[in-house]
């Protein structure tokens, strides 16, 4: 569908085409018939004065007919001029064409085919953070922004490789399939405030009703409000640093511990925590936990430390450190603390990308 401000230069386009066409013919046809009266002429019908005009229209004149009659001659001179004027307004057009298409790549109207990314809906330095966070474990985002400028400053920090961009208003949700927003794992609402993110979220739902979405809040009591509203993850910042915070000030190597495992491993030797999805091809697949423990630390120098398993309900329980014994199943998430040697050993064992994958 064409926007209006696309409807009217399409309209303009074929007006102008139509007023250009009645005008050509008119100007030929007096141009016949100021010249078949002379002798020496031999612009005497119109597929000779056809051929005049676009030998004269397209500035290669042969020479070979010609007008010879004064009005004929003043005709011919308005085409000479017309070829002039086209000449400029087709290069203006071209050059406008190429513009156009720069500027929209860059703005991201042609659309993205990155599957199983993050949408983050708004930007601002908080979000930058989280950026460089997945790109550093590699997962591809879509930032959509309604605010032009920062557009130039996504593209020259970031690799189109790994991040796309889009400008658009929020309340598109034409604009945001450009996105590829269906296919997205989880969609992060960075708004302002709570309420424009809850409206927004409560919008997004009416459409697409499969969205995962995680928010950060700035007032921790409305959590369950989101959750009620269809949230996968409603997470306070302040909370979070609180409780390092503290943590920092009666047992500070658990809290430097802490902080490092969260962010992604940098060098080799750097430790992380990762969830691998349990398929077909994991080789721990139906055995027991505690063994899986035993064998990932044995093999890779991983710590399996928990799992992520569905209940009765399909409502997915986190398991950290079970006692009891447990089976890995098909579907499953394993939890487990590596570094970056360990991490890609396991990941080509489990033959899986590590993080959490969208199910259809």
């Amino acid at each position: 569908m064409l926007n209006a401000s696309e409807r009217r230069r399409v309209n303009r386009f074929i007006f102008g085409s139509i007023v250009g066409a009645i005008i050509y013919i008119v100007l030929i046809t007096l141009l016949i018939n100021f010249e078949k009266d002379s002798s020496q002429s031999s612009i005497t019908d119109y597929h000779q004065a056809m051929w005049f005009t676009i030998a004269t229209l397209t500035t290669v004149g042969y020479g070979d007919i010609y007008p010879v009659t004064l009005y004929g001659r003043f005709i011919g001179f308005i085409f000479v001029l017309t070829s002039v004027g086209i000449y400029g307004l087709l290069i203006g057009q071209i050059t406008n064409l190429i513009t156009t298409l720069k500027q929209n790549k860059m703005l991201g109207y042609n659309g993205t085919m990155f599957e199983q990314h993050v949408v983050m809906i708004g930007w601002s330095d908080f979000g930058q953070l989280v950026v460089e966070q997945l790109i550093g474990a590699n997962k591809k985002v879509a930032i959509v922004t309604n605010i032009k400028s920062h557009i130039e400053h996504i593209h020259e920090k970031y690799d189109n490789n790994m991040v796309f961009t889009l400008y658009s208003d929020f309340e598109n949700t034409d604009m945001l399939k450009k996105a590829n927003i269906e296919e997205s794992t989880v969609v992060f609402v960075n708004l302002d405030d709570d309420t424009e993110k809850l409206v927004f979220i409560l919008n997004m739902k009416k459409v697409f009703e499969n969205l995962e979405f995680v928010v950060t809040l700035e007032n921790a009591n409305l959590k369950n409000t989101f959750i009620s509203a269809g949230v996968t993850n409603a997470i306070s910042p302040h909370d979070i640093s609180s409780k390092i915070l503290a943590s920092y000030m009666f047992e500070p190597d658990v809290a430097a511990y802490t902080e490092d495992i969260m962010s992604f491993a940098h060098t080799p030797t750097d430790y992380d925590i990762k969830q691998f999805l349990v398929t077909y091809d994991n080789p721990y697949l139906n055995k027991d936990y505690h063994e899986s423990f035993d064998n990932i630390k044995k093999i890779y120098n991983g710590i399996l430390i928990g799992m992520s398993k569905r209940d009765k309900n399909g409502k997915r329980q986190l398991i950290k450190n079970p006692e009891k014994k447990f089976t890995i199943s098909l579907g499953d998430y394993l939890i487990i603390i590596v570094n970056g040697s360990s991490f890609q050993q396991i990941q080509s064992a489990f033959n899986v990308q590590e993080g959490y994958f969208k199910e259809s």
